[in-house]
């Protein structure tokens, strides 16, 4: 059986849709149903495969088998919240691989908040946004969690071995970051090193926020940095601008080293490009 619609019966379906505000809520819950559908089987088929049988399936006594399991809620990006139903074993050794443990959301959320963490936005406000952006209302208890594992990964990569890095040229100066500091905005000095290994490529050494002007500040930068791991005695040269202190503090810390004012090499500027040999 053949069904027409004439053009005119069509374009008024399609504004009687429009009308109607709850359209694209429809779709999203409908979407919602699906992944819901779709982690449910694949965590069942974990569960499967965890067992080594079907769920009904017997291989005798003391075998382990499933037993009821519970709802989890996940949040995933640009999907909302989802239920997703994860069953249990009678021995309670299996743990689903399908969805993180202890985590309420996928890490693109956690992206998402670091970077709007980083531009200013306070957890509480990033908690009203959430269930906009996200489909759940995210308590602010857990976004400062995921700040706080921001924070610490941070620290992390500040404190990292460097013994590995051959690094022939090493840049040093002072600069200033506009940071929001007890809900002002502030110029903060900042103590920075960059590495030039052998091969050219550059690498942050290390950050500090400290008096770029006191000769204490560039001294305990430099013994962190040797601390670290750095090998002084493959550097070749250092190149720094006439900060107060710095130069003499360098030398006494790296002796070996020959030092080179940075407006020498290219003027205008201190980062960018590699001395040439």
């Amino acid at each position: 059986m053949n069904v027409e619609i004439s053009v005119t019966e069509a374009v008024d379906f399609f504004k009687q849709i429009q009308k109607k505000e709850k359209t694209f809520e429809m779709i999203r819950f409908n979407v919602q149903e699906e992944v819901e559908k779709y982690l449910t089987k694949l965590v069942d088929l974990e569960m499967t495969h965890f067992l080594g049988r079907e769920r009904y399936e017997r291989k005798g006594e003391g075998t382990n088998y499933p037993n009821g399991g519970y709802h989890r809620n996940f949040t995933l990006k640009r999907v909302g919240e989802v239920k997703v139903k994860v069953p249990r074993d009678r021995a309670g050794k299996y743990q689903t691989q399908v969805l993180p443990r202890s985590k309420q959301y996928e890490m693109a959320p956690s992206q998402d908040m670091s970077v709007m963490f980083l531009t200013g936005i306070s957890t509480r406000s990033l908690s009203l946004l959430s269930n906009h952006l996200w489909g759940r209302t995210i308590p602010h208890i857990e976004i400062s969690q995921v700040n706080k594992d921001l924070s610490d990964s941070v620290k992390r990569w500040r404190e990292r071995d460097l013994s590995q890095e051959a690094i022939k040229y090493l840049f040093v100066d002072g600069v200033h970051f506009a940071m929001r500091m007890d809900g002002r905005v502030e110029n903060i000095p900042v103590l920075v090193a960059i590495g030039v290994t052998e091969q050219g490529n550059k690498l942050v050494l290390g950050l500090q926020m400290k008096d770029k002007e006191s000769a204490g500040s560039w001294r305990e930068f430099f013994k962190d940095l040797k601390r670290r791991g750095l090998d002084g005695s493959k550097v070749v040269l250092g190149v720094m601008d006439g900060l107060p202190g710095l130069e003499k503090v360098f030398k006494e810390e790296f002796p070996q080293v020959q030092v080179q004012p940075a407006k020498s090499i290219w003027p205008g500027t201190f980062w960018p490009r590699c001395p040439r040999n």
